[in-house]
């Protein structure tokens, strides 16, 4: 009996319908097979009952449920021999077991056995939002979500590749055939049925793996730098005098505007501890002095932090925890209460500082309280991106932190709203699951750690284009998370609305081009200036032949260089901070325009390149105004100006495997590769990032009293 019950091994991709009755498994299985020019085979059941019925007036015992499964699966491997590529099934014999479970309240063995190895390519569950139609076999109309429900369950039970069909009959097909093509993609990609549904449910483009392998594969194609962006070469030198008058021209303007600040606040602070970190794994606790492992390690940091352990404003709070949990502590050698000290920051039972988002961590210590990053950006907010006693804020979480956030939010937005008669607006986004990307191994194929399951990772900073695309705002100030200040806030509110003063102002002659640009009776006098602006001040090369150009032509080419997004970034002078910084590129047409370029991107093995990224004068501290909106003041579709060319790639390991991923361009270089970009120098006092824990020390986080 169970040889009856075996299924033919074959290289046709099977695809079976499955859901309870009269959910149009049929009437799917026909349309798919002839779409895909092949055949389908019918639900052995409905002829083998229908006969029953009519021959004897009996209705379906269990005992005819192994005999349907066997008949089921002779079909199904009879029909083999003449599918093309594709067949596609009625049912299977996992409906029967379901059926048996029902009616019946058990199953057997041998039919549940059939059910759990019968393998297919793809399973579509077909919902219960379609008729309930009456037949001599059908007896269900009642609870079809409860029965869906069961059928579900099964799939889920017996790790079954299904994904679900809900919709009208067009609907349904339409979903299915997408599907399947991009179930036969995957499997050109080295990925398994299994695999497919999981990227499915990310909604993860197989376009976008597709050209990621490229690139893990190839190798990215490095950047080409033509020279480094100065003042007056790339880089715009502003007075005090002249912020000053930006910041009221933005003043100005404002009221009319929807403000909004962006803060990419999702990453873990690990890197920010990364040396105490291997402190704890590497010191010999009770074998050496911490002195001799800072000798041993050549470790520089250390030494700072635990002479100036006491100015750290977590500083009180961990050592009375560190009190209370160690009863012994104070008489403690100070090696000893050093460790643990470090120990209780970093321990999982304790502040496990190392895996929070720096957002919640102590950054400042004030005379009455303890302030977080969090609570310094809300503070932001209130000097330059509010307008009409209104300011909107809007961070990029992790899921499993926003409640923390909204905890210290909760906490303090009522104090920062009384003080300042401002109502502030908090908003939350996570890095969309569909930008996550696929790391591949050594030989080149979808990386499988000890589960055989495949590795997701997210895509990167970059990924957060999606949810810059998803802000609706006439102006976006972008900064950090860990960039924030103690003192001099008026200095950092000057400079950020100065950079939004000129932002606008470069908004207002480019809308007014647009404007001149579409006009019938556009003149050439009017064309040469568009032309000169765009050379001069948007530093954007025009190609060689334009000249030549139609007037219509010429028109439309500029509509296009005008009509994009546009970002005003703030760039400090270079102290040795590591990190990307300005350049002008040339790319494949041979054009030259500015951009934000990581070491990464270099060609390490070209002399010239090199000595042009390192004779940088700049650097990039993520201090960005963007305008988003057109002339008309319709959002732009932000994907529509990355380079994806411009990404990264890693190399890590896991459980020592190694393994290769695609990072997406970054959120401030390649992601905004394509849009107008302005750089204009700002003090090195508006740039203040914790990138250690030692960062802290720095006067810009220390109190001023």
């Amino acid at each position: 009996m169970e040889e009856n019950l075996k299924q033919q091994d074959t290289q046709i991709i099977k695809i079976a319908m499955f859901g309870p009755e009269s959910t149009g498994k049929t009437t799917l299985a026909s349309q798919l097979a002839q779409e895909f020019n092949t055949i389908w085979i019918p639900e052995f059941a409905r002829n083998y009952l229908q006969d029953k019925w009519d021959l004897k007036q009996e209705i379906c015992s269990q005992d005819d449920l192994i005999p349907i499964a066997i008949g089921q699966t002779k079909l199904e491997n009879e029909a083999l021999s003449k599918a093309n590529k594709f067949l596609f099934c009625d049912t299977n014999s996992l409906v029967t077991k379901v059926f048996s479970d029902i009616y019946y309240n058990n199953c057997d063995p041998i039919l549940e056995k059939a059910a759990k190895e019968h393998n297919y390519d793809l399973i579509f569950l077909t919902d219960v939002d379609v008729a309930w139609e009456a037949d001599d076999l059908r007896d269900m109309p009642d609870d079809r979500e409860i029965t869906f429900a069961t059928f579900e369950k099964s799939l889920i039970d017996f790790k079954k590749p299904y994904i679900k069909l809900s919709g009208n009959k067009e609907e349904r097909l339409a979903k299915a055939i997408k599907i399947i093509n991009d179930l036969v993609k995957a499997k050109q990609l080295g990925f398994n049925s299994i695999d497919f549904v999981e990227i499915y449910k990310r909604k993860i483009n197989l376009e976008s793996v597709e050209f990621q392998f490229a690139i893990l594969r190839n190798g990215i194609p490095k950047i080409n730098l033509d020279r480094t962006a100065t003042i007056n070469d790339g880089i715009i030198s502003i007075t005090k005098d002249e912020a000053t008058y930006f910041s009221n021209y933005f003043d100005q303007k404002k009221e009319n505007l929807k403000l909004k600040k962006f803060v990419p606040a999702s990453g873990a602070a690990s890197r920010m501890f990364k040396f105490l970190n291997e402190f704890l794994n590497e010191f010999k606790h009770g074998e050496e002095t911490i002195n001799a492992y800072i000798n041993r390690k050549k470790d520089k940091n250390l030494p700072i932090f635990l002479v100036a352990k006491e100015k750290f404003p977590f500083y009180n709070q961990v050592l009375e925890t560190a009190k209370k949990s160690i009863p012994e502590f104070n008489s403690f050698e100070k090696d000893t209460r050093d460790y643990w000290f470090i120990k209780t920051m970093l321990s999982p039972s304790f502040y496990d500082f190392a895996n929070k988002p720096k957002g919640i961590l102590p950054f400042h210590q004030y005379e009455t309280y303890t302030a977080t990053a969090i609570e310094e950006h809300l503070n932001e907010c209130l000097f330059y991106a509010s307008t009409k006693n209104k300011s909107n804020l809007h961070f990029t979480v992790s899921e499993e932190h926003k409640s923390c956030f909204e905890d210290i939010i909760n906490e303090v937005k009522p104090k920062l709203e009384n003080n300042s008669n401002v109502k502030i607006d908090v908003k939350y986004s996570f890095q969309n699951k569909s930008t996550d990307v696929i790391a591949l191994n050594i030989e080149g194929k979808p990386f499988r750690d000890e589960n055989n399951e495949i590795l997701f990772r997210p895509g990167g900073h970059g990924a957060l284009i999606e949810n810059l695309n998803n802000l609706n705002a006439d102006i976006i100030f972008i900064k950090n998370i860990d960039n924030v200040i103690q003192n001099h806030i008026d200095t950092i509110a000057l400079y950020k609305k100065a950079l939004a003063g000129i932002l606008i102002q470069y908004q207002e002659v480019i809308y007014k081009f647009m404007k001149t640009l579409n006009s019938e009776t556009i003149s050439n006098d009017e064309i040469a200036e568009v032309v000169d602006y765009i050379k001069s001040k948007l530093n954007i090369s025009i190609k060689p032949d334009f000249v030549k150009y139609t007037k219509e032509s010429k028109v439309e080419h500029l509509l296009t260089i005008l009509n994009r997004p546009i970002r005003v970034c703030g760039m400090v002078k270079n102290e040795g901070e590591p990190g990307g910084g300005p350049f002008w590129v040339i790319d494949k047409k041979g054009k030259t325009f500015l951009q934000i370029i990581e070491s990464s991107q270099i060609d390490t093995k070209d002399e010239n390149q090199i000595k042009i990224f390192e004779s940088g004068t700049h650097f990039n501290p993520v201090d960005l105004v963007c305008g988003i909106k057109d002339y008309n003041g319709q959002k732009f579709d932000l994907t529509k100006y990355i380079d994806a060319n411009s990404g990264f790639v890693v190399e890590k390991n896991k459980n020592g495997k190694p393994y290769k991923a695609f990072e997406l361009p970054g959120l401030w270089n390649g992601a905004m590769a394509k849009w107008m970009t302005v750089f204009v120098e700002v003090p090195l006092i508006t740039f203040n990032p914790v990138k250690t824990v030692n960062d802290l020390l720095k006067p810009a986080h220390q109190s001023s009293k």
